[in-house]
């Protein structure tokens, strides 16, 4: 592979925020880049440390429902699982959970489901406008595409928040993983919510089949295009009872390499360490917080519900109460030198350099 210049002027190209070509973007995904991927993480760790500063923010995490119409190719709860015991907790249930968390100081909380046809925009509205009138928190919600009327209605209800990835940037490859929907009705709700003015979360699977560094590269292009509040990436982690279930999973240190990617690129975003790169690392969040990282979701979700709302195999976390959670997420965050900031967490945008190299997809 032929670079121009060096591994350490690409990382200085990067941390001065200039477009990569395709050939950059392969090689920082290559194996030509290991011995030179550490630099790389420390300088989107110094960016994080100047930009967001130490605090990490905490976000309760609520997965209501794991009835699902979309068949994802790699999801866990698609409508291909049909092996999975299903499951819809009541919104009495939701906001049970939900006064727990916010006894133990959560005031920042994710809602997330499959997309669940039995919930409609009538009964989201409610939820979201009964929580907002008990309790002083922001509110995400991540429960899939919906029509931009609704998405208004949700957002007139109080929610801050929407949580939806692109999961790539290639229109032929989300059309091979997504068969109910499509990258352009995906990326129009996306400006949808924009537009609307909620904090828009977004993100993509690192290591999908199909997949390599110049298209990971588009990626990055894209997200840097749309401006999103937050980024959720996460490794591909093949999931048996789905179609992609013998495909070959994603890797951390590509998980890694996009995360510090995003840092020096989108420098003042909510970037978590995703439970997905503990699940294939037992040191994997710990390793994003060191790569740019400021986000921590930990589940709070009824125990009973965890083991059946597994998108992929082994995720982290099943078995373990939301106090225990929020004390064990607690203690090492403080002994990395961090600490855990379980408030609000709204957007602080900071200036940025223009750059014209990035306008969107």
């Amino acid at each position: 592979m032929i670079l121009p210049g060096t591994p350490e002027t690409l990382i200085e190209k990067c941390v001065a925020r200039s477009s990569l070509s395709d050939a950059e973007a392969t090689f920082l995904f290559s194996p030509a880049f290991d011995t030179h991927r550490t630099d790389l993480y420390a300088a989107a760790d110094r960016v994080r440390s100047e930009m967001v500063g130490d605090d990490v923010y905490l976000r309760g995490l609520i997965e209501y429902s794991n009835y699902c119409t979309c068949r994802c190719a790699y999801c866990g709860i698609s409508a291909f699982n049909a092996d999975i015991e299903r499951y819809r907790m009541s919104p009495d249930e939701i906001l049970s959970t939900l006064s727990a968390g916010y006894d133990m100081g959560f005031r920042s909380f994710v809602l997330q489901s499959g997309e669940d046809p039995i919930w409609r925009e009538q009964d989201i509205v409610a939820l979201v406008k009964t929580i907002k009138s008990r309790f002083d928190v922001a509110i995400a919600l991540s429960v899939g595409e919906w029509p931009r009327s609704s998405l208004e209605a949700f957002r007139a209800a109080g929610t801050d928040r929407y949580l939806l990835r692109i999961e790539t940037s290639d229109p032929e490859l989300f059309a091979k993983l997504h068969p109910d929907s499509n990258w352009e009705a995906r990326h129009r709700c996306l400006m949808d919510l924009k537009e609307l003015g909620f904090q828009v979360g977004s993100g993509v699977l690192v290591g999908l089949p199909g997949q390599n560094g110049a298209s990971l590269g588009r990626d990055l292009r894209y997200l840097i295009g749309i401006q999103p509040e937050m980024v959720g990436i996460g490794p591909f982690i093949p999931h048996p009872l789905t179609p992609l279930g013998n495909a070959t999973g994603g890797t951390l240190d590509a998980c890694l390499t996009f995360l510090a990617l995003l840092r020096l690129y989108l420098p003042d975003a909510f970037l978590p360490a995703t439970s997905a790169m503990g699940s294939i690392h037992p040191d994997g969040r710990r390793q994003a917080l060191k790569a740019g990282a400021n986000v921590l979701m930990p589940n709070i979700s009824p125990i009973e519900n965890r083991a059946r709302y597994q998108l992929y195999p082994g995720k982290i976390c099943l078995n373990d109460d939301a106090l225990k959670c929020r004390t064990c997420v607690e203690g090492w965050v403080t002994a990395m030198g961090r600490k855990c900031n379980p408030g609000h967490g709204h957007i602080i945008r900071r200036s940025r350099p223009t750059n014209t190299a990035f306008n969107g997809a």
